[in-house]
């Protein structure tokens, strides 16, 4: 295999572990929101690290072997790879607008560098190097209180950070070139401060990507990292490294309208996400209008079924007057229960017991002066006498 062809497969091989790391990243922001930046408990957003870290080696083996005209197109087809990857891997599919979007940033992106003239190596001195690290921090730290201002608005904060992010990776680029440059006439103590540099913008640029994609999806944060990145690097080699656009004035006109391109792909994929958002606000507003109504109907049912028998109340005490109370209050005793007839069945005359027997204890006792003769005492139990 020739280098050419070696170096274009890294560079796919490059863009599908970018894609990767940044659709892992998307669903770690998405799983944990409270973590704003930088989830270091989350072993997938290492994996993500690695991915990236991979795609970062992989490029520059590739812009090793390869021209720099030819590897950094192909870097910006990792939008494109992204689109899909999360459809087949995670379920989340992008709507035609997003795809339309995607792919006009890429071909506005791959128009713009392959547009870019490369030069003899370059480096900077040091007022460069440190006039570059102020701006490049000045401007992060910028996007990063306009993305906190807009937090309000996931879409609009998700492009600032993207922002920050490519200005992050692409000044990182830079200062790697410079430090490679150095390195072809041996390493000195005067390069320590541009690797710190490096170290600082590769990992402000990881965790502004990662706070990119919270509640923002994947293709909008994606593409404005992956144009912004090497627009800023083309930017930078133009002004400071005198390199230039081929075939001249054409040429300038030509990346003039790649990056319009490319803008409004960016400009489509927010419109397009802004869009969604607003769709899912009315989608959670309706619901909590729905909801709300549904309660007032239950309290005024409820209050309504209560006042039916307060209203019956009153018409009942309108129509009866009231009556004065009296002094005394009768209460009814408990009904005593029946008592069962215990009257002895009806004995016939011949077998009565008569009423004088012997064992009847007769009195005596005066009577008017004489004495007193008692009659015969009836017996207590009642005797029919049939003639």
């Amino acid at each position: 295999m020739s280098a050419l062809a070696l170096s274009v497969l890294l560079s796919l091989v490059s863009a599908v572990a970018y894609a990767g790391g940044a659709i892992v990243q998307e669903r770690v922001a998405a799983s944990s929101p409270g973590a704003q930046y930088a989830p270091l408990r989350r072993p997938a957003w290492w994996a993500a690290v690695s991915l990236n870290g991979l795609g970062g080696l992989l490029h520059v083996v590739a812009l090793a072997l390869g021209p720099l005209s030819l590897v950094q197109p192909l870097g910006a087809l990792t939008i494109v790879f992204a689109l899909p990857m999360a459809a087949f891997f995670v379920g989340r599919r992008a709507g035609a607008t997003a795809w339309r979007g995607a792919l006009m940033a890429t071909v506005g992106l791959a128009g713009l560098l392959s547009l870019v003239g490369a030069s003899d190596a370059q480096s900077l001195d040091t007022a460069q190097r440190v006039g570059a690290a102020g701006v490049t921090g000045g401007a992060v730290v910028a996007l990063m209180i306009a993305g906190r201002a807009a937090h309000r608005h996931p879409a609009v904060r998700s492009i600032l950070l993207a922002t920050a992010s490519g200005i992050a990776f692409g000044m990182s680029s830079v200062f790697t070139k410079t430090v490679a440059v150095d390195w072809s006439g041996g390493v000195s103590a005067s390069d320590l401060p541009s690797l710190a540099v490096i170290g600082a913008l590769a990992t402000a640029g990881m965790v502004l990507s990662q706070a990119s994609y919270r509640g923002a999806g994947l293709a909008a944060p994606l593409a404005t990292l992956t144009v912004v990145n090497p627009v800023v690097a083309a930017v930078v080699g133009i002004t400071m490294f005198e390199e230039t656009f081929r075939y001249g004035t054409t040429g300038t006109a030509l990346a003039l309208s790649c990056g319009v391109v490319a803008a409004g792909g960016l400009i489509m994929l927010t419109t397009e996400r802004i869009a969604r958002e607003g769709a899912e606000a009315q989608v959670r507003d309706g619901n909590g209008e729905q909801g709300q109504e549904q309660k007032q109907g239950q309290e005024q049912g409820g209050s309504a079924v209560a006042a039916v028998p307060s209203a019956a109340t009153a018409a009942v005490n309108a129509a009866a007057p009231a009556a004065p109370l009296s002094a005394k209050v009768l209460v009814p005793s408990p009904v005593a229960p029946p008592v069962p007839d215990t009257a002895p069945v009806e004995e016939t005359y011949d077998v009565r017991t008569p009423a004088g027997s012997d064992d009847t204890t007769l009195s005596y006792g005066p009577f008017y002066g004489g004495p007193f003769v008692p009659p015969p005492m009836v017996g207590r139990r009642r005797v029919r006498i049939r003639s």
